[in-house]
C-alpha cells in the first residue's frame, strides 16, 4: 500500500513555522526592551529631546564679525566659541579645558579680550568680534604675528591664537609696561609647550617698538 500523500498539509506547516518564528521574533525584542535598563531609556529619550528643542529654540543674531555683519539664528545656550568655530567656521579661535582656565578661546569683544567658552553667542547682539582671522590684513601678518614667528613664541601652535589675542589686547590695555606686568597680565593664558619667555619677549618687542597692537 502507498504511503498517503501528505503534500496538501506542507504549506500549513510552512505557515505555522513562519508564523513561530516572527513571535519569537517579537518576543525576543519585547524582552530587549523590558530588559533595558531605563538610563539608557532616558538617554534616547534626551537625544529626541534635544534635537527637537534645537530645531525650535532659535534666536535672531546681528553681530560683526572681523569686520563682517552676521544676520544669523542661534540656539540661546550656544557660546561664543562654539558660534564661531561651527557657525561660522572661524575655526583658528581654539577649544582648550572649555571652562575659562586656559585663555585659548580668547578672542575680541568691542576691542575688550573675552573667553568665549564663557559667554553666549547672544550675548552679543549688535557687537563687534574679533577673532585670530580677523588681525592679519590680507597676507600683511599682524606686528604681534611677526613677533610671535620671530621670537619663536610657540612651539605646538594650539595655544597660540589665543595668546596672540591676549597679548594685543594686554599692549592696548596698557599692561605691557614692563616683563613681569606682562607675565601678570597674561597669566590667564596658558602654554603646555612652555614656552613663556618667547612670548614675553615677543610682547615686550612690539610694546618697545612703538608699533600699534
Amino acid at each position: 500500500m502507498k504511503p498517503e500523500d501528505t503534500s496538501n498539509e506542507k504549506p500549513h506547516r510552512h505557515i505555522k513555522h513562519t508564523e513561530r518564528r516572527d513571535f519569537l521574533k517579537k518576543s525576543s525584542l519585547l524582552t530587549a526592551i523590558s530588559l533595558a535598563p531605563g538610563s539608557l531609556i532616558k538617554a534616547a529619550e534626551a537625544e529626541l529631546d534635544e534635537k527637537f528643542a534645537s530645531a525650535l529654540e532659535q534666536l535672531p543674531l546681528s553681530i560683526e564679525v572681523n569686520g563682517k555683519m552676521q544676520q544669523v539664528n542661534v540656539e540661546p545656550r550656544v557660546t561664543l566659541l562654539d558660534f564661531l568655530r561651527e557657525q561660522l567656521q572661524l575655526t583658528g579661535t581654539k577649544k582648550g579645558c572649555d571652562h575659562g582656565q586656559c585663555g585659548a578661546c580668547t578672542v575680541h569683544v568691542d576691542g575688550k579680550r573675552v573667553n568665549s567658552c564663557l559667554s553666549l553667542a547672544v550675548m552679543h547682539q549688535g557687537k563687534k568680534i574679533t577673532t585670530i582671522e580677523g588681525l592679519a590684513n590680507g597676507d600683511e601678518l599682524h606686528p604681534m604675528q611677526e613677533a610671535f614667528i620671530k621670537h619663536d613664541g610657540f612651539q605646538c601652535g594650539y595655544c597660540t591664537p589665543g595668546q596672540i589675542m591676549s597679548a594685543v589686547a594686554c599692549i592696548n590695555e596698557g599692561h605691557a609696561n614692563s616683563k613681569d606686568e606682562i607675565r601678570e597680565f597674561m597669566s590667564g593664558n596658558i602654554c603646555r609647550c612652555g614656552a613663556y619667555p618667547n612670548i614675553v619677549d615677543a610682547i615686550a618687542d612690539v610694546k618697545n617698538g612703538g608699533q600699534k597692537a
